[in-house]
């Protein structure tokens, strides 16, 4: 660690222009010209002219690790290491870059592209704006081709979303996101490494979810959801946090509601109702007075056909509390 001047808290990564880190064991170049480099393949940094001034003729830049108190090999930030980054000037620590004049959502979609969509106009709808400027800002990652994550919970598949995921993490708050909503539940089962990773918070979907039904009156709370999520007892372990009951589908019709996700949602289809229905009616009889909608697929149910008071939907949760945490008093729940 090094002080930069009055002010400026530390610790910071001090890289040399020698391309050796203060350990003194070697390192990549720290960039090219157009800012880039093997030292930060986990976000793009673009900074532009400044970070050339500062490696050709200062030598000498500085990063700022969050959480991460002792100085880490260069090249294991690939590896995810980088928390946040500033770049000063060496002469007086002019800071280069400029705090966010409002709050600004990142959208860690693509899981799966409709859902995200689905969110994107909720906000909007749900936005009272008399103008464009009305608005919350909104940057999205709409990365479809992130790895299944129930594939990867249930060991179906060795691809693990998390590195893609910790990266988009990265990029959105690099292009100004100040608060992240991810409109995946089962995406949640890595909600804890995420939320450690990255600079900004994260919201709890299905954390929050699970306290809105409790605040409408919910004792025992139904969990439609993919395998991957009652694997990870996302919704078990939130309900149990905040003392109601839960219940799953049965075997039989839990299949029901990953056909209903898989093979109709995510292929563009309408919902196959007498499947939907079936594993509804399992969770009455097992004496839930709610269900969660938590897969942002089954959202896309309740808005195709109208579902009713029974559902608490896991998207229009999300929605709410990304429009509260940007300083938007949502309309029209």
């Amino acid at each position: 660690s090094e002080a930069c001047g009055p002010g400026m808290p530390g610790p910071y990564w001090v890289v040399k222009g020698t391309g050796r880190n203060p350990s003194g064991a070697a390192a990549p170049p720290p960039f090219d010209k157009g800012g880039r480099g093997a030292v930060c393949n986990i976000i793009e940094l673009k900074l532009g002219s400044t970070t050339d001034t500062l490696h050709e003729n200062t030598g000498r830049f500085l990063l700022r690790i969050s959480r991460k108190p002792s100085p880490l090999p260069l090249h294991n930030f690939a590896a995810g290491l980088i928390i946040y980054y500033k770049c000063y000037y060496k002469e007086g620590c002019a800071t280069a870059q400029t705090k966010p004049q409002k709050q600004v959502l990142g959208i860690l979609g693509g899981l799966g592209p409709a859902a995200s969509c689905y969110l994107y106009q909720m906000l909007i709808d749900h936005t009272p704006a008399t103008c464009d400027q009305d608005h919350i800002d909104i940057v999205i990652s709409s990365r479809a081709s992130t790895p299944d994550r129930t594939a990867f919970i249930m060991g179906k598949s060795k691809d693990d979303p998390f590195a893609v995921m910790e990266q988009d993490g990265f990029s959105l708050v690099h292009y100004g996101a100040t608060v992240l909503a991810i409109p995946c539940n089962t995406a949640h089962y890595f909600y804890d490494r995420l939320a450690e990773a990255l600079p900004v918070p994260v919201l709890n979907m299905p954390r929050l979810t699970v306290a809105d039904a409790k605040a409408a009156g919910c004792t025992k709370l139904g969990i439609l959801a993919t395998d991957g999520t009652l694997a990870a007892e996302t919704y078990q372990l939130a309900c149990q946090a905040q003392g109601i009951d839960w219940a799953v589908p049965s075997e039989e019709h839990q299949q029901e509601v990953m056909s209903v996700i898989y093979d109709d949602i995510k292929q563009g289809k309408r919902a196959d109702m007498a499947k939907f229905g079936a594993a509804v009616h399992d969770l009455k009889k097992q004496g839930c007075d709610m269900a969660v909608l938590g897969c942002t697929e089954l959202s896309l149910v309740k808005r195709d056909e109208h579902l009713g008071k029974f559902f608490i939907d896991s998207t229009e949760v999300l929605c709410r509390h990304a429009l509260e945490a940007c300083g938007v008093k949502p309309i029209g729940f």
